[in-house]
């Protein structure tokens, strides 16, 4: 079934009325820390004109991706963090449509959004096209398997508030499963064991998480389990865990997952993954009850060459430096679903939270300037470094990066304080200054009521 919906048309025009000029209207698909922050400002710096802001994402709510390995391991409520974009559209003067894109027709300026289903699969609404006279992309990115065998079928994936829960409600089962089997019989060797493909932030992150979790989970009805009950095994292709940071930090983050009890292997590729465990290229298998894929990321599939756009090797949109995609000045991209290589540079621009939040803040700017006929201003990346939280075990990071010629490392306290300011910023840029700093009084409010671990 298909709709002809399209989210802004004219009246037609008779004899007695003259013809309804079209609003302009810009269209930004994917609700991510870019895109939710665009929306906003687009939103209030157009409120009341003749303008249209329309924000497409196919989850109802968001919630900073950062957190999620924290989702994952139940130490946060994502119901009490996440924002739902109705009431945020609602408040910021954009609207929101629920729905995935599909596909895109340059041609006549329409998005195309996929039909949308229920649980049971029946149809609730038909595919329909948006029109757009400004398209921003800012779809995010998703893990990369590399193809490898078996990784796609037998690995939870952290690339969203479903896929974290879902790790949640199997690690949970898991450390219930052992804490029976050590009641009934005390010197059972049993063990929750979880294997982490990918020696980045998320893996490394979610490795102390764990541990964190299991240490606070004797204290909710399971008096029998601990962190010695939990086996966690890191697994890197590379060198060395946190390739982004300077190897001093990265040093020292090894040798603290290692004193909690995690097993890191470094230069060690995966080749296969199956429902028992994970096999390395020297032919030992690593048994996991649980097996998490935090290795490398892409954009989505679909966006490869979508609509004859330019796209790299990971499926990203590739840009000008406006952030406009190098075949079409009407659509922009931003985030982790654009690829960018500064003048002079031979890499693109990381895939960072802070690379989103300097992106939106030039698209914003560059969209405006279109709209008025300007010349367009150039992105420029600052990178201010790079911090890796383990859990409330230690913080390690680089500040500053190429603001002051280098990196300043940082650890303990003062990491961890700047650690937990980017996501204030976060908050702040979302919601404003008012709101966002409430939201903030509030979450250090809800550190002393709520439950230390999410068990449900």
């Amino acid at each position: 079934m298909t709709s002809g919906f399209v989210a802004t048309t004219a009246r037609p025009h008779t004899a007695t009325s003259a013809p309804t000029r079209l609003k302009t209207q810009i269209v930004i698909v994917g609700g991510g820390a870019g895109g939710l922050e665009l929306a906003a400002r687009l939103g209030a710096a157009y409120r009341g004109r003749h303008f249209d802001i329309i924000l497409v994402e196919r989850n109802q709510t968001h919630i900073w991706k950062p957190l999620l390995h924290e989702v994952a391991a139940g130490s946060l409520d994502a119901n009490l963090d996440e924002v739902g974009y109705r009431s945020h559209a609602h408040r910021w003067g954009y609207r929101f449509f629920l729905g995935a894109m599909e596909s895109i027709d340059r041609v006549n300026r329409r998005v195309i959004i996929a039909p949308i289903v229920d649980e049971d699969g029946r149809e609730i609404m038909g595919r329909h096209a948006i029109r757009y006279d400004y398209l921003v992309l800012a779809i995010g990115s998703v893990s990369n398997d590399f193809a490898t065998p078996g990784a796609a079928e037998n690995c939870i994936f952290l690339d969203s508030r479903v896929q974290a829960d879902r790790f949640r409600q199997k690690l949970l089962n898991q450390c219930l499963r052992v804490s029976r089997e050590m009641t009934q019989s005390p010197n059972a060797d049993s063990f929750v064991r979880v294997a982490i493909v990918g020696g980045g932030a998320t893996g490394v992150e979610l490795a102390a998480e764990l541990y964190n979790a299991a240490a606070a989970l004797r204290f909710y009805g399971l008096e029998v389990f601990d962190e010695s009950r939990l086996k966690v095994t890191l697994i890197e292709a590379g060198p060395r865990i946190l390739p982004a940071l300077p190897e001093k930090l990265a040093e020292a983050a090894h040798k603290e997952l290692e004193a909690l009890g995690v097993r890191i292997y470094t230069g060690t590729p995966v080749v296969e993954v199956t429902r028992d465990g994970i096999t390395l290229r020297s032919g030992e298998t690593i048994p996991a009850d649980l097996r998490v894929w935090a290795a490398g990321v892409k954009a989505p599939d679909f966006l490869k060459d979508i609509a004859g756009l330019e796209t790299s090797r990971a499926n990203q949109l590739v840009v000008r430096p406006t952030l406009q995609t190098t075949r079409d000045e009407r659509i922009f991209a931003i985030g982790d679903c654009c690829s960018f290589t500064p003048p002079g540079e031979t890499r693109p621009v990381p895939p960072r939270a802070q690379a989103a939040h300097q992106m939106a803040s030039v698209a914003f700017e560059n969209i405006r300037r279109a709209i008025s006929g300007k010349p367009l201003r150039d992105f420029h990346y600052e990178d201010h470094g790079s911090l890796v939280s383990l859990s409330r075990f230690s913080t390690v990071g680089s500040l500053m990066g190429n603001l002051i010629g280098g990196r300043m490392a940082v650890e303990g306290a003062l990491a961890r304080f700047v650690y937990v300011s980017l996501y204030r910023m976060h908050l702040l840029a979302i919601h404003g200054w008012l709101k966002g700093m409430a939201m903030i009084v509030v979450g250090h409010v809800n550190q002393i009521i709520r439950p230390k671990l999410k068990l449900h």
